[in-house]
C-alpha cells in the first residue's frame, strides 16, 4: 500500500483536527487584535483610507506609518500566539497517542504474563502426570522384552519337543539337480570315497561345490573336462586360501556346452603343501598356479615352469600365509 492510499490512524486524525482548530483560533484572534489596534489608534495619527498619500501632510504620513507598524506588530503577535497554541494542541495529541500506545503495550504484557502462568501451571500438571507415563512406558518395555525372550526360547526349541513347532523345510536350490548329476557321474567313475564333501554354496550364487581327495585330483580334473555329460572346458578361476589348520586350492569351471558351473576344492597340509597341476588340461592355470605358489607356498607338481611371478626368487616366506613374518625389516 502506497503512502497516498494509506488510511490515517485515529491518533493522526486527532492530531490533524487539533492543529486545524488551533489555526482557526489563531486566525480569529489575529483578526480581533487587528481590529482592536485600529480602534485604539488616535484619529490624529491615522489617515483616511480614501486619501492618497500624495495629498497627505507630513504629519499624516507619519501617523499612517505608525498605524501600519502597529497593525503589523499586532498581526505578528497574534500569529505567534496562534502557533504556540497549535504546538500545545499538537503536544497534547502526541501525549494522548503515546499514552494510548503505552496502555496497549501494558495490556499486551499482562496478557502474555497470564498466558505464561497458564503454561507453567499446565507443565507442572504434565510433570505430575509424567511419572505415570514413565511408569507405563517402563512396563511396556519390560513386557516387550519378555515377549521377545519368549519368542527366542520358542524358536530355540528343537522340532518335536513339547511346545515346539517343526521348522518349515527349506526349498531345494535350483542348482541341486546339477550337483546331484556331478556327484553321480564322479561316484560312478571313481567311487564314493573320491568326494570328501559336496554341497550348494549359498554364499556364492548357489554354485554346486565338490571337495575332491588330493591324491586323485588330477584324474578327476581330467574327467571333468573330457566327460561328454560334464564337459567343463573353461577354467575361470584358481586361487589358494589359508585356513590356519590347512591350505586349500579353489577352482571354478564352466561348461559352454551345458552352460553350467561347478566349484572344486582340494585340501593340502601347511607343511610341504602340494596339489597336482592342471596346467596341462587348462592353459589358464599357468600364471594362477605360479601366483598361488609365490604367495602361499603351494607346490603344483606337473607345472612346466613353477617359479615366483610377483616376488624375487630369493624372497623369504609367503606373504599371504596368516603366520607370515616379514624377513627384511627395511622392505
Amino acid at each position: 500500500m502506497t503512502e497516498e492510499n494509506r488510511k490515517p490512524t485515529p491518533e493522526e486524525k486527532a492530531k490533524a483536527a487539533a492543529e486545524a482548530m488551533a489555526k482557526a483560533r489563531a486566525a480569529k484572534e489575529a483578526k480581533e487584535a487587528a481590529a482592536q489596534a485600529e480602534a485604539s489608534t488616535p484619529a490624529s495619527e491615522s489617515a483616511p483610507a480614501s486619501k492618497p498619500v500624495s495629498e497627505m501632510t507630513p504629519e499624516e504620513k507619519v501617523a499612517a506609518k505608525k498605524a501600519a507598524a502597529a497593525e503589523a506588530l499586532a498581526k505578528a503577535k497574534a500569529a505567534k500566539e496562534a502557533a504556540e497554541q497549535g504546538e500545545e494542541a499538537g503536544s497534547d495529541a502526541d501525549a494522548k497517542a503515546k499514552a494510548a500506545a503505552a496502555a496497549k503495550a501494558k495490556a499486551a504484557a499482562a496478557a502474555a504474563a497470564k498466558a505464561k502462568a497458564a503454561r507453567e501451571a499446565a507443565g507442572q500438571g504434565g510433570d505430575e502426570g509424567g511419572d505415570d507415563a514413565k511408569a507405563k512406558a517402563a512396563a511396556a518395555a519390560k513386557a516387550k522384552a519378555a515377549a521377545a525372550a519368549a519368542a527366542k526360547a520358542k524358536a530355540a526349541q528343537a522340532p518335536g519337543e513339547a511346545g515346539g513347532e517343526e521348522e518349515t523345510p527349506k526349498a531345494p536350490s535350483k542348482n541341486q539337480p546339477y550337483l546331484d548329476k556331478y556327484v553321480a557321474r564322479l561316484t560312478e567313475a571313481f567311487g564314493a570315497d573320491v568326494l570328501e564333501a559336496s554341497y550348494i554354496n549359498e554364499l556364492s550364487k548357489e554354485v554346486p561345490t565338490l571337495v575332491i581327495q588330493n591324491e586323485r585330483w588330477h584324474d578327476v580334473a581330467t574327467f571333468l573336462k573330457n566327460d561328454e555329460q560334464l564337459t567343463f572346458d573353461y577354467l575361470s578361476d584358481l586361487h589358494g586360501v589359508d585356513y590356519e589348520d590347512r591350505l586349500e586350492v579353489y577352482y571354478h569351471f564352466y561348461s559352454y556346452k551345458n552352460q553350467q558351473s561347478v566349484a572344486v576344492k582340494v585340501k593340502t597340509g601347511r607343511e610341504q603343501a602340494s596339489v597336482a597341476s592342471v596346467m596341462d588340461l587348462w592353459q589358464g592355470a599357468n600364471w594362477n598356479e605360479r601366483e598361488t605358489f609365490d604367495l602361499l607356498g603351494i607346490h603344483f607338481p606337473g607345472h612346466s615352469d613353477l617359479r615366483r611371478i610377483l616376488l624375487p626368487d630369493d624372497w623369504v616366506g609367503y606373504p599371504l600365509r596368516k603366520d607370515y613374518v616379514q624377513y627384511d625389516e627395511e622392505v
